[in-house]
């Protein structure tokens, strides 16, 4: 009892953590706290992390708008339309991937073969994601409108039974839903993003964070960085750490990651310029008005890249 007594006097001595010694990470599952602690970069923190997890960008996006978070890790087409939406973030991390898991996938069967073949068909996938750009970029690829195909704006548990149903002629999605489908062979690729997606995604943080949090910030982000190079060098580990969390077979995240080569790159001018060309993309789409897009170097705070350098 005495020694109960004796823990709660220091606690409360101690009080409550300030906020600026508190950091609020946004995640998905799967993806950045479960890569850290498996990484074991998380030991000797000199401040506490709070993670909020999250099932898309969509509402992790929503939550650093409010203030709820501090930071959080999403794909370069959900933050462009956050950000041509006028939400008070920037990008301070950035990540390049090879685009193998970013495809086009039909039924096996099915007698499509390119994306010229896609002319009139029905392609299911969510409304501005990255399965949206990559059809987007297929078409302006072959010299197609963007009305040469029938959108069928559906998450992804959805569009899977639609394409399986013949509801619609295509799905196009990402990682693991891609890998999982080949796998299983109940689809093939029509066209992947390799070539005309950039393959960025971003750690973007609240401007205030930005500003009243940033050492804590630098800190967490070399940790990512540390986290992400362990597994790029062998990624099975963290692939087995990745299957036990999500329950899917470990063919699964090894074939993604594998193929994948997810690598922590400097927000330079080929970050900025690839941005830059995401948002023009969705300009000619109609998805955002060119009145309120972004210019990309506004949205990027490039001070962290020196910082991490040192990291790779």
């Amino acid at each position: 009892m005495r020694a109960a007594i004796l823990i709660l006097v220091a606690l409360l001595a101690a009080g409550p953590a300030r906020a600026d010694d508190v950091l609020r990470m946004g995640d998905q599952r799967g993806n950045a706290r479960a890569l850290m602690e498996a990484a074991g970069v998380l030991e000797g923190l000199s401040y506490r992390l709070e993670w909020s997890e999250f099932p898309a960008a969509a509402p992790l996006l929503e939550a650093l708008n409010a203030g709820a978070i501090d930071a959080g890790g999403v794909g370069d087409a959900p933050f462009t339309f956050a950000a041509a939406a006028g939400a008070p973030v920037k990008a301070f991390m950035a990540f390049r991937n090879r685009q193998d898991g970013l495809a086009i996938l039909v039924t096996p069967d099915l007698p499509i073969r390119s994306v010229a073949d896609l002319k009139g068909k029905r392609i299911a996938t969510n409304r501005g994601s990255i399965g949206h750009q990559v059809v987007l970029a297929a078409l302006e690829e072959g010299g197609l409108t963007f009305d040469s195909v029938v959108f069928s704006f559906l998450p992804p548990a959805d569009a899977k039974i639609a394409l399986a149903s013949g509801s619609v002629d295509a799905w196009a999605t990402w990682e693991p839903y891609t890998s999982t489908a080949e796998l299983a062979g109940l689809a093939r690729v029509v066209r992947d993003g390799n070539g005309i997606t950039p393959g960025l995604t971003f750690a973007v943080a609240r401007d205030s964070a930005l500003k009243d949090k940033r050492s804590l910030l630098t800190d967490f982000a070399a940790r990512l960085a540390r986290a992400r190079a362990w597994a790029l060098k062998d990624p099975a580990p963290y692939a087995e750490v990745w299957s036990k969390l999500i329950g899917l077979q470990e063919a699964v995240p090894l074939r993604w990651f594998g193929r994948a080569g997810y690598r922590t790159v400097p927000i330079d001018a080929d970050v900025i310029a690839d941005e830059q060309r995401t948002i023009d993309l969705y300009v000619r789409a109609g998805l955002i008005p060119k009145a309120r897009a972004p210019q990309a170097a506004a949205i990027f705070d490039t001070g962290f890249s020196q910082a991490l350098a040192a990291v790779q």
